[in-house]
């Protein structure tokens, strides 16, 4: 099963789809996706379906959506099935394994306290991307910035959009797609550090000037904003953004910069060698300074 989440929702089985269009069904299989070979509880499901307020036929509501999302599976079986050769086995369509074929109840299982989606070989964009994301964060570690930005931009590759673009979310998904957006920023943050380190800064400006417009109060994009300008030669306009970031943060939040970002401001008002381009080999330090 091919599962992607990663901005509109698609799930194929067999390589035929089996997303729903009805929304509650959608939901059903958005969660199920994202945990696939993990055991999804009903009371999550019902959450996610109709918040704290249920209503009695929840979880007879709740069986109709999974039978309908088996009747989609099945049908993408079948499918498979008919378009391989007679004695393909296990090796022929996928669907059949050492103990004859695959069911739809393989694949969306019954468990005592929910259901699991069973991905078998399948790829899943969630899982490539957490695994792209941790090489690129072990490559950071290490030093290797070249590693870590071929990593890290592999990894942002695979979002297409807000995850769960598409679906109708409630409680769970929300709290998921904040999660995602969430490892989603660090990976990027990164990925900029790293070409930063590699003195692509004047490559990133482009970039950064839409991040720090989308996230206004994000530190760490405006701190590598400011060191991108001013590795440009744009000195005023790199503390122009520091005063307008903290603009925002006192008028919003009523905070001031973090102490790192200020140690910024001041290395670049007395162009400190801290904030030159750093020359190939140099340490691994985080270039914004952190409090």
């Amino acid at each position: 099963m091919d599962i992607e989440v990663l901005g509109a929702l698609a799930v194929q089985e067999n390589g035929v789809s089996v997303t729903p269009t009805a929304p509650k069904p959608r939901q059903v299989l958005a969660l199920l996706a994202l945990h696939a070979d993990r055991v999804v509880p009903v009371s999550a499901l019902i959450e996610e379906l109709w918040g704290t307020t249920p209503p009695r036929s929840a979880r007879t509501t709740l069986q109709t959506y999974v039978l309908q999302l088996r009747e989609l599976i099945a049908a993408a079986l079948d499918g498979g099935g008919r378009d391989s050769a007679p004695g393909d086995g296990a090796q022929g369509d996928g669907v059949r394994g050492e103990r004859g074929p695959r069911s739809a109840k393989d694949v969306l299982v019954t468990m005592p306290s929910g259901y699991l989606l069973a991905a078998g070989d399948g790829e899943s964009d969630v899982r490539a991307f957490e695994r792209l994301a941790g090489t690129g964060y072990r490559a950071m570690d290490a030093g290797d910035f070249p590693g870590a930005a071929r990593q890290l931009r592999q990894a942002l590759a695979l979002w297409s959009g807000t995850a769960f673009a598409d679906v109708q979310a409630g409680v769970q998904l929300d709290m998921e797609t904040r999660r995602l957006e969430e490892s989603r920023l660090c990976a990027l943050d990164q990925r900029i550090e790293a070409d930063l380190r590699l003195g692509r800064h004047r490559e990133l400006l482009a970039e950064l000037t839409v991040l720090v417009s989308r996230y206004r109060a994000h530190e760490s994009l405006h701190g590598q904003f400011m060191l991108a300008l001013y590795r440009s030669g744009r000195r005023g306009e790199a503390l122009e953004v520091y005063q307008r970031l903290r603009t925002t943060l006192v008028r919003d939040l009523g905070l001031e910069p973090s102490a790192g970002l200020r140690r910024l401001q001041r290395s670049i008002l007395t162009a400190s060698p801290e904030t030159a381009v750093p020359p190939p080999g140099a340490a691994k330090e985080r270039l914004v300074p952190t409090s």
